[in-house]
């Protein structure tokens, strides 16, 4: 059904006149079967996404390509953008790993997902709304017809990646590409998905190019692995010949890399200092008719200096508005929230969302020590560039612009932006949840360092439950809007 020939895929440095040198995938080939579930896989900025917008259509207006993408024998880069046009919307359909920055936020989700319905069908407009509400209710989203008549930024980010799915499925494609469709999506919600997906397959023969840094996830969901390394393919196979007997040393460190977990023991708090009290906290959102609608019910919780909270829940459980009223930005709320501690921060699970598109991330980074008024110039930018380095990223990083980075690094960068005031209590929301096996790894070590270091206190959110195992002291479960602590 697909045969990627020789791809190539290159970036022009900003200087004019240079020659191409950065080169986001190099010359890889590869073919799927009809109804077969490829997955590609590797760390942040290893040419994976790049790959996938290749054979959608969907590359960045600067980017240069070359090789051949046969789909049904016919090559999709020899099309007129009508024609690609038309194998894309009906045939090939693609989720995005970012679902706030691919919906539109001025429509509704009921219009957005009927639009591929009114360009490539006949159906009548009841005919329609039917096929919306049952792709909603598929992909694990109760009242569809309530969230027909919802905004983006009126559901969860976990909410949000389901209509993704809702939408590139609604239309059963020969061929879906799933760009992380499951990162923001808690375990329950996240099975549910990949059986879907696998109903669709089984069902349809649809094909699925399945993108991901979950390996736990491949290793159960896909026929084939193919492992990318700094834009090339270097190791191919079937999943248990990857994860029994992989040969080549990256996929070595890649299986190294999945978050083990450990037993959490409960800890004696002994005259620690607070850094945040939550009281009998009540959070509401306004609707229609200036109706309220209460997410938070009497919550209560302390988190003490140099520890790590976990709080964890379903999808729409009221998790992110949580941390949101906490900071401030949901002020519609009864209660007391007591800070202790200066420039309280968040790293929010959507890194593109959070950054200024058109800036540079030096720019960005040092925007927040220029508004505080302490630190030269030159001391600033001192300290940008030497935090891009603590979060993984090269120097060189400051002068790109959050377009041109993957979303692994885009998160970073927005860790990068959380530390930058030596703030001692940073929520964060996913954290790691667009990041590789092997940056992950990074990044929690990274974060359980500067707690040390900065005396710092995080409530980490996660669907990972490795991931919270491994890095908090104490649990809290948020189920229906109300708080539970486990350990």
């Amino acid at each position: 059904m697909l045969e990627v020939r020789d791809l190539k895929v290159a970036f022009p440095k900003e200087e004019p006149g240079s020659k191409l040198v950065d080169w986001a995938v190099k010359g890889i080939s590869f073919s799927m079967g009809r109804g077969e579930i490829l997955a590609i896989i590797g760390e942040s900025g290893s040419g994976k996404s790049m790959t996938a917008l290749s054979i959608a259509g969907l590359l960045p207006p600067d980017a240069v390509s070359s090789g051949e993408i046969l789909f049904n024998k016919k090559d999709l880069m020899a099309l007129s953008k009508e024609g690609r046009r038309m194998v894309q919307g009906k045939d090939i359909s693609m989720i995005f790993q970012e679902p706030m920055t691919s919906l539109n936020p001025v429509m509704k989700i009921g219009k957005q997902i009927e639009e591929v319905l009114v360009l490539h069908t006949g159906l009548s407009k009841a005919e329609r709304k039917e096929r919306v509400c049952k792709a909603l209710l598929d992909a694990g989203l109760a009242d569809p017809e309530r969230l027909c008549q919802s905004y983006p930024h009126q559901l969860s980010g976990g909410m949000r990646q389901r209509v993704m799915i809702a939408m590139a499925s609604v239309l059963k494609p020969q061929l879906m590409i799933a760009d992380e469709p499951t990162t923001a999506l808690d375990k329950r919600i996240q099975g549910q998905i990949l059986r879907l997906l696998k109903q669709i397959n089984t069902e349809k023969k649809m094909g699925i190019l399945f993108i991901s840094h979950n390996l736990e996830v491949v290793k159960d969901f896909c026929d084939r692995i193919l492992v990318m390394y700094q834009g090339e393919i270097v190791e191919s196979g079937t999943p248990e010949e990857i994860f029994q007997n992989p040969k080549e040393e990256y996929t070595k460190k890649l299986l190294a890399s999945i978050p083990k977990g450990k037993q959490i023991v409960k800890k004696e708090i002994l005259e620690k200092k607070p850094v945040l009290e939550v009281r009998n906290l009540n959070v509401y959102y306004t609707e229609k008719r200036k109706q309220k609608r209460q997410v938070i019910f009497n919550a209560n919780f302390t988190i003490y200096e140099k520890e790590i909270v976990g709080l964890v829940g379903d999808s729409g459980g009221g998790k992110s508005s949580l941390s949101k009223a906490i900071l401030g930005i949901n002020k519609d709320i009864k209660g007391e929230i007591c800070h202790f501690t200066e420039y309280p921060q968040m790293v929010f699970q959507d890194p593109y969302g959070s950054l200024n598109p058109v800036k540079r991330i030096g720019w960005i980074l040092e925007e927040p020590l220029r508004i505080q008024g302490r630190l030269k110039k030159a001391e600033r930018k001192e300290k940008v560039l030497h935090l891009l380095e603590r979060v993984g990223l090269d120097r060189a990083y400051a002068g790109r612009r959050p377009g041109e980075l993957s979303g692994g690094q885009r998160q970073r960068v927005c860790i990068a932006l959380a530390l930058i005031l030596e703030s001692r209590f940073i929520i964060a929301d996913e954290p790691v949840s667009a990041l590789d096996v092997t940056i992950q790894a990074q990044i929690l070590e990274l974060l359980k360092e500067l707690k040390e270091e900065y005396k710092l206190s995080y409530l980490f959110i996660s669907h990972d439950m490795a991931v919270i195992n491994e890095m908090c002291d104490r649990i809290l479960r948020l189920e229906d809007g109300k708080l539970y602590e486990e350990i």
